[in-house]
C-alpha cells in the first residue's frame, strides 16, 4: 500500500485516510489495532472534527471512561501521538 507519510509516519494528506491505512501504519509500527483501538481512532477523529483541535490525553481519557494510565498500558508509546499518527490526524502538540 502506498501511503505518502512524513518522515514520522504521519499522513501528509489527511484525506487519505481510511481504516485500511490506519492499520497499515500500525502495522508499520509492529501493532495490530483491534476494534477497541479503532474505537479511539474513530472517537479522537469525531473529537478534532467537533472542536479543530487533537484532544488532550486527560480529556480524551474521561470521554472514553478509562483512566490515562490504561491508555498508557496499550499504546506504551504516547497514546495520543499513535492514535492521531494512525487516525489521519495531526501530530499533537505540548501536553496531550
Amino acid at each position: 500500500m502506498d501511503i505518502q507519510t512524513d518522515g514520522e509516519g504521519f499522513l501528509l494528506n489527511r484525506d487519505d485516510w481510511s481504516e485500511e491505512v490506519a492499520r497499515e501504519l500500525a502495522r508499520r509500527d509492529e501493532f495490530e489495532i483491534d476494534e477497541q483501538i479503532m474505537k479511539y481512532i474513530l472517537d479522537a477523529r469525531q473529537m478534532y472534527e467537533t472542536d479543530g483541535v487533537v484532544p488532550p490525553i486527560r480529556r480524551f481519557a474521561k470521554a472514553e471512561g478509562v483512566s490515562t494510565k490504561e491508555l498508557y498500558d496499550i499504546f506504551q508509546k504516547g497514546p495520543m501521538k499513535l492514535i492521531c499518527k494512525w487516525g489521519g490526524l495531526p501530530k499533537p502538540t505540548g501536553c496531550v
